[in-house]
């Protein structure tokens, strides 16, 4: 990997860059076509995003790569509210992919997450990706659904060592990523066309985003 890159906030006028490299990145990966760029595009004006946890990664002068945090919580069983973080959509440009990109950025995100008071971050996503920045099963740290299922998928990163001491907290996200399908696709609608195709790596999908830890 070349380190000469630069890494920081999003601004306006990355806003488009952003998208289309979102869009670009997600496009047919975990369905026919995808809405992680529409989600970026409202996750800036929802009150749980946090703009100091907006960031790009800057290659000679273009944008290879973003991360987003918004606001999430724990919630244990006496109903205590733990303030913890989430990130997504997480993005490299595909032609940067597997360089090392992603947990440079990743690596910076936290540091930055550490400095803002924050101590947790969950996420969902495929281990593979993220085991190697420290993320480990939800399962591990007794963090569950409100359904109590520990979901494969879902994922629990310290920042801070003992952040979590061992009693069961259930994960509420932000309502945010609830977002209207169809209007993502109108949103779709009015960028450049893009076929949608069906790929295997949608079913690898399916089957590990339904799978739980027992």
């Amino acid at each position: 990997m070349n380190d000469a890159v630069i890494i920081r906030n999003e601004t306006p006028a990355d806003y488009a860059a952003v998208e289309s490299m979102t869009r670009k990145s997600f496009w047919n990966l975990y369905v026919p076509g995808c809405s992680e760029h529409y989600l970026v595009h409202v996750m800036r004006n929802h009150p749980d995003f946090l703009p100091a946890l907006d960031l790009v990664m800057e290659k000679e002068g273009q944008i290879i790569g973003n991360i987003m945090y918004t606001k999430a919580n724990l919630v244990d069983e006496a109903g205590t509210i733990k303030e913890i973080l989430t990130f997504g959509p997480v993005c490299i440009s595909p032609e940067n992919q597997r360089k090392g990109y992603g947990k440079k950025l990743l690596a910076t995100s936290f540091d930055r997450a550490l400095a803002l008071g924050y101590d947790v971050v969950v996420i969902f996503g495929d281990p593979v990706n993220y085991v190697g920045s420290g993320f480990t099963s939800c399962k591990k740290h007794n963090v569950c659904l409100q359904d109590g299922q520990f979901p494969s998928a879902m994922m629990v990163k310290e920042l801070k060592p003992h952040a979590l001491d061992g009693r069961k907290w259930v994960y509420r996200q932000s309502p945010v990523f609830e977002i209207d399908e169809q209007e993502a696709q109108r949103y779709d609608d009015t960028l450049e066309p893009m076929e949608k195709k069906t790929q295997t790596s949608q079913e690898a999908f399916y089957i590990h985003s339904h799978s739980v830890v027992l």
